[in-house]
């Protein structure tokens, strides 16, 4: 499996939005109805009082960093290592610009809330991007943190010939490595689905990881697993 947090690696899935957006299609709620995004988007609403000062790192196209830039009070900064997902971004309206969260262009005690979605597991320096989130959230100020679990996507990946995807920053240890640097952790567990309605829709998520796994013939539709877990770290 290639190392995701090469350079190299992040360029060819995020020069353009196309794969991100072929893998973003395939996921469905938990069989409750809850959504990640959707979760994290409560919990960053649950940590402001009166306005706040809102910090996304590795915004990507944008989404969610409009939907937060809309809550009542709020002032909102987004980075992205992807100039293309800042251009995506600033077309939505947000003040986007190009970054990296290892070095923060911005003051100590910045901001109340930084927002961190499935891009942690990115980051070669995960011990300093962590360091430089603790430094420009203020006292007091909330850090949520989405990402997925070792065995995210497990049953397709050993169906089509791949391994377990062990990352930086998982549901795994998510919670040790944010106690490092928070001393309130706290943590949602959603079990969340993929479903492909055909082999050819299957296998267009798996080129998009650049892997060489191949889906073997199946009559749709199919559902496979996901694991992921959004953090609360104070």
């Amino acid at each position: 499996m290639d190392d995701i947090t090469r350079p190299e690696h992040l360029r060819s899935q995020y020069d353009t939005d196309d794969k991100l957006a072929t893998r973003t299609s395939v996921w469905q709620p938990t069989d409750d109805g809850r959504d990640p995004s959707n979760e994290a988007f409560k919990a960053i609403d649950r940590a402001m009082t009166g306005d706040s000062d809102v910090l996304e790192v590795g915004c990507g196209t944008g989404a969610m960093a409009e939907r937060i830039a809309a809550l009542p009070g709020v002032t909102l900064v987004a980075i992205d290592w992807s100039d293309a997902f800042v251009e995506l971004a600033r077309a939505r309206g947000v003040d986007a610009r190009q970054g990296d969260v290892c070095y923060l262009p911005f003051e100590d005690d910045s901001f109340d809330v930084v927002y961190a979605g499935w891009m942690l597991y990115h980051v070669r320096d995960l011990d300093r991007a962590l360091a430089e989130v603790r430094r420009v959230l203020r006292p007091g100020g909330t850090f949520v943190a989405v990402t997925n679990g070792d065995d995210h996507l497990g049953d397709l990946r050993r169906e089509t010939g791949g391994r377990r995807m062990v990352l930086n920053f998982s549901s795994e240890n998510g919670e040790f490595t944010l106690g490092r640097r928070f001393s309130d952790v706290r943590r949602q567990d959603l079990e969340t689905r993929a479903v492909f309605v055909d082999r050819e829709q299957a296998q267009a998520y798996l080129d998009t990881l650049d892997e060489g796994l191949v889906m073997p013939d199946f009559e749709g539709p199919r559902t496979y697993t996901g694991h992921v877990t959004v953090f609360e770290a104070r």
